[in-house]
């Protein structure tokens, strides 16, 4: 059964299972170990970059050991929001500052060490009030949310 959950700012994904292939299949417990600890070694790698390098660095120094990029597919897609769902769920119980920002570096560390393509993308807008985010998008699909219509794309790394 898939069921809709409607994400922040209105934007509706379908909710998939955590996979280990293409096909839908779910992780082990063992798997969700390791997935869950090597967000979290990201998450500090991430957090160690930017501490480091201005943005754009950081993002090059999280894709350094990458495999060589694939094509997007629709399968690419389906592993990268996967991806996306055990980042955001994952992330959520760790202590610091784990928002939008955060979230979209460690998916970028993550699709790269898998060779799956992807922009880091950092948007603004102006009104009512200033407000900033960031999210990932594979093959020009969104898969960390992005916000609501009112972000107008600043960069795309």
């Amino acid at each position: 059964m898939t069921v809709q959950r409607s994400e922040p700012h209105g934007v509706r994904y379908r909710a998939m299972p955590l996979a280990g292939d293409s096909r839908g299949k779910r992780l082990s417990q063992a798997e969700r170990i390791r997935l869950a600890a090597e967000i979290v070694a990201a998450y500090g790698q991430a957090r160690r970059a930017l501490r480091r390098a201005p943005i754009a660095a950081a993002v090059a120094s999280l894709r350094a050991e990458s495999s060589p990029e694939s094509l997007p597919t629709a399968g690419t897609l389906a592993e990268a929001r996967r991806l996306g769902h055990a980042v955001t769920r994952t992330l959520a119980l760790v202590p610091g500052d784990t928002r939008c920002l955060a979230r979209s570096l460690v998916l970028t560390r993550l699709l790269a060490r898998r060779g799956i393509p992807s922009k880091l993308v950092i948007g603004a807008r102006s009104t009512p009030d200033f407000l900033a985010h960031a999210w990932v998008e594979h093959g020009g699909d969104p898969v960390l949310v992005p916000g609501d219509d009112s972000f107008g794309r600043l960069v795309e790394l």
